[in-house]
């Protein structure tokens, strides 16, 4: 049995007729295949390069991760048992001052929304009580004996305006 590829990069019948099959159909294929043939051969060191390259970039960001656990998560321990002790007590403390400091804030959003709901309430009784006293007179119909809608006059002349709010 043959132990070399059918595909290698080399000047093989393989690899040329892959190459010309590849302009024809479509001419990046083909020029993909030509540069295989001329520069396969360093593909191996080039990706031993990249991986060595890549491996050096997460190892700074492994170490990067390990700096930040070891001192935003108190997980690691640093070896110096009152240091430690002392660090998850203050990390205790700060948790709870950020609990306290959750509640207060959804207390005083409780508090504002309650604000605003009573100023709601209160513009919409104001509109509904000057909208009742503009329209009181006419829905009642005439009960007296003179004009109707004699109460709605305002700056507008002496004119009856029925509906329309006075200001």
């Amino acid at each position: 049995m043959n132990t070399s590829a059918l595909i290698r990069p080399a000047w093989t019948p393989a690899t040329i007729a892959l190459m010309v099959i590849g302009f024809m159909v479509f001419w990046p294929l083909g020029l993909a295949m030509l540069a295989y043939i001329i520069w396969g051969d360093r593909l191996d060191g080039f990706k031993r390069d990249v991986n060595r390259a890549t491996d050096g970039i997460f190892a700074g960001c492994r170490r990067g991760s390990d700096k930040a656990a070891r001192w935003g998560h108190g997980s690691a321990r640093t070896g110096n048992v009152a240091f430690d002790d002392w660090r998850e007590k203050e990390l205790e403390r700060l948790n709870e001052e950020r609990r306290k400091l959750d509640e207060m804030l959804s207390e005083f959003d409780e508090y504002a929304r309650e604000l605003r709901r009573a100023k709601d309430q209160e513009e919409f009784d104001r509109f509904m009580a000057n909208r009742n006293k503009s329209t009181s007179p006419t829905t009642g119909g005439p009960t007296t004996g003179g004009s109707t809608g004699s109460t709605a006059t305002g700056k507008r002349g002496g004119k009856s305006t029925p509906g329309l709010l006075d200001e």
